[in-house]
């Protein structure tokens, strides 16, 4: 990795990703999970907290080393045991079937092969289990995904990759899940182009 993207964009994501504003979305998010939850871009552990009672333990996907190092404490602190356990959304080291729930927020948009991360989570979700997910992507008004559109490669280059014009529901469902709920809104804390989330679960 450079230098930008393991020192200094962790530190931009944690800013922008923790605001405490976005705690109540992650706690709506976590709502569906349960038992072994597979997180993938567990980043610097912002969903600690906001796992449900029904949630036993938590297996944490994330690449880099300095956001692991910024959710230590959050890690150490959490009722739930959390262990780091894979570096590659694409590339899962799990069984088939091994986990009962999945976790994405603020990931999905970053992936360089979406369909791969999505078609893993799904292997390694046993059949029936909850895939829960919050994420922004495309927008649902015109004149919004034009600028999404002008602004993506910028975005792309600062954000390490991070698309805007993904539809993320779209996507889930090609890779085979069956998105069972959604909220489509734009978040009150960033501009319409950056804001346009998506939360909901998938079977």
């Amino acid at each position: 990795m450079s230098f930008y993207s393991d020192r200094v964009l962790p530190r931009i994501i944690t800013r922008t990703c923790g605001m405490p504003a976005m705690n109540g979305l992650r706690g709506r998010t976590c709502e569906p999970l349960s038992g072994r939850v597979v997180e993938v871009g567990f980043g610097s552990g912002f969903n600690v907290g906001q796992y449900p009672p029904a949630v036993t333990a938590v297996a944490a996907v994330e690449p880099s080393d300095a956001g692991w190092r910024l959710g230590a404490a959050r890690v150490s602190a959490s009722t739930v045991p959390i262990e780091r356990s894979g570096l590659d959304g694409e590339r899962l080291p799990f069984d088939d079937d091994s986990f009962d729930s999945a976790l994405s927020t603020f990931t999905l948009c970053t992936i360089p092969d979406l369909d791969a991360a999505l078609a893993e989570l799904r292997r390694v979700v046993r059949p029936g289990g909850v895939f829960a997910f919050l994420e922004h992507g495309t927008a649902p008004d015109s004149n919004v995904r034009k600028w999404q559109r002008r602004l993506e490669p910028i975005q792309k280059r600062l954000g390490g990759g991070c698309h805007l014009t993904r539809d993320i529901p779209a996507a889930i469902t090609a890779a085979g899940w069956n998105v069972v709920d959604v909220d489509a809104f734009y978040a009150d804390q960033a501009p319409k182009s950056f804001g346009a989330f998506v939360l909901g679960s998938a079977v």
